[in-house]
Formats: C-alpha cells, sequence, structure tokens
C-alpha cells in the first residue's frame, strides 16, 4: 500500500513541477537560465560541427582536385583569348585614328593622289635612317615618290621592288631638303646631322627666325612638292662673321612611332641620281 501510494505522489509531484516550469517559461522567467545551460551545449555543437565538416572535405578532397585544375585551366584559356581581343579591339581602334587623320590631310590637298601603306621595317643601321613599307612597283610606285603623314614630310622613296619600297627618311645624313621659313619667307636647307639633330643652314643673315617658326617645303628643285610641314625651329644660331645663320628645328613627324604613310603618287621628282651599288 506504501510503494504504490509513493509512486503516485512522486507522479503528482513531478507533475505539479512540470506544470510550474511550464508557466515559468512561458512567463519568460526561465530565459536566462536556459541560455546558461544551452551555453556549453551550444560551444560542444560547434566543435563537433567544424570536425565533421573537415573530414568531409578531407574525403571529398581527392575527387574535386582534378575538377578544379580543369575548371582553373579553362578559366585561364578564357582569360588569354579577352586579352588577345582587347589588344586586337585597341590596335584596330588605333589604326582606325591614324587613317582617319591622313584622310583628313588628304582631303585638305586635293590636288595631290594618295596610297596609304603600312610601315612593316625599318633599317637599324645608325648611319642610314629609312623604314620600309608593304608595297611597291606592283601599286604603282616608283623611286622618288614623296612620302608624308598628317604631321609632315617623312621622306622619298628610295628603292622601289615588286611588293616592297625603301623609304629614305629626313632624318638621314645623306638627305638634303629645301625649305622655306614661314614668317620671313627665307629659303634654306636642311641637312640631318649624325647626331639625329635637323639643321636648316643657308638662311639670309637679315632673316628674322623665331623660336616656333614653322619650317615648310619650298618646292625648290623638284625634289618635293611645295608647302608640306617639316619641323618648327628651336634655336638659332647668328653669328656676325658668318655669311648664314643656322637653325636647329623639331620635325614635325614622330619617326619613332610610323605605323602608316602616304605616298603622294602623282607628283612627278627630278630623276634621283643613280645609287651605288
Amino acid at each position: 500500500m506504501n510503494r504504490p501510494r509513493s509512486s503516485a505522489l512522486l507522479a503528482l509531484t513531478l507533475v505539479l513541477i512540470a506544470v510550474g516550469l511550464l508557466v515559468l517559461n512561458l512567463a519568460g522567467y526561465l530565459g536566462p537560465i536556459q541560455s546558461l545551460a544551452l551555453r556549453p551545449f551550444g560551444a560542444v555543437q560547434g566543435w563537433i560541427y567544424s570536425r565533421v565538416a573537415a573530414v568531409r572535405s578531407l574525403l571529398t578532397a581527392p575527387g574535386d582536385v582534378p575538377a578544379l585544375r580543369e575548371e582553373n585551366d579553362r578559366l585561364r584559356a578564357q582569360v588569354s583569348e579577352l586579352e588577345q581581343e582587347v589588344i586586337a579591339l585597341r590596335e584596330q581602334a588605333s589604326e582606325a585614328d591614324i587613317l582617319a587623320a591622313l584622310l583628313g590631310y588628304a582631303r585638305g590637298r586635293p590636288e595631290n593622289r594618295y596610297l596609304a601603306v603600312n610601315v612593316i621595317g625599318r633599317d637599324v643601321s645608325p648611319f642610314i635612317r629609312s623604314i620600309w613599307i608593304g608595297r611597291g612597283s606592283d601599286a604603282g610606285l616608283l623611286r622618288g615618290m614623296p612620302v608624308v603623314t598628317e604631321r609632315g614630310l617623312v621622306g622619298r622613296l628610295a628603292e622601289v621592288h615588286a611588293t616592297v619600297a625603301r623609304v629614305q627618311l629626313i632624318t638621314d645624313p645623306a638627305t638634303e631638303v629645301n625649305v622655306q621659313l614661314q614668317t620671313s619667307r627665307s629659303d634654306g636647307a636642311l641637312r640631318a646631322q649624325v647626331n639625329g639633330e635637323l639643321w636648316v643652314d643657308l638662311i639670309d643673315q637679315t632673316a628674322e627666325v623665331p623660336p616656333g617658326d614653322l619650317v615648310l617645303t619650298s618646292g625648290l628643285g623638284g625634289a618635293y612638292p611645295s608647302e608640306v610641314p617639316v619641323g618648327q625651329v628651336l634655336t638659332v644660331r647668328q653669328r656676325d662673321f658668318d655669311l648664314f645663320q643656322q637653325a636647329v628645328i623639331q620635325p614635325s613627324v614622330d619617326f619613332e612611332n610610323l605605323d602608316i604613310v602616304l605616298v603622294i603618287t602623282n607628283f612627278q621628282p627630278l630623276q634621283l641620281t643613280p645609287e651605288v651599288p
């Protein structure tokens, strides 16, 4: 009799405790106690989860490495292709800008006919300054034809073959160009020095040559058409006991960055002297 009564009393006590805890929980009084009790369980659960994730990654890594390497190679190939496309687009844009400038120059001088030609090579000798272009006699080019850009005079054709031609630059020491100073209209002779400087000699002593004065081809001698820009005066050398004064000029053309040039095909130059073989 005592044992069943004790069991019933214990069960009633547990029910009352459970009901009391439920009431306290609903009232919010057990929140701090729950947080304090669950804190160590949360830390243990996080530690167990991290270890399980590490083991899972270790077990699946051998199968993922080849796939990752393949994906990496594919992405690298795509990046390389995109870089090549960007380079090609930049080259096309640069070439389009050059051609537009050359077209503007040609339209400003409708009396001439021009052929736009790509530069395909340069002479490396310090004593011969010239470039090679990718058209020749098959395109109607002749020895002596002037070569220009939208900025000014480049030189003239010194050798012409079937599909290529060599342009002797005005920076070549063997070149001489008859020029005229824009302000004073005085004539002179442009000669390149071995060190690369361009000098205008034979300028009349009475002529005023201000720095920045534009130098143009004069057309004298028949080697080049007139009024083609050559450069601008940097400094002037004038001495009382000299017959003439000299001027150092900055060329209009950037000879280090020639990509496309214009050959004036309807200009008939005087016959050049034969080259010594």
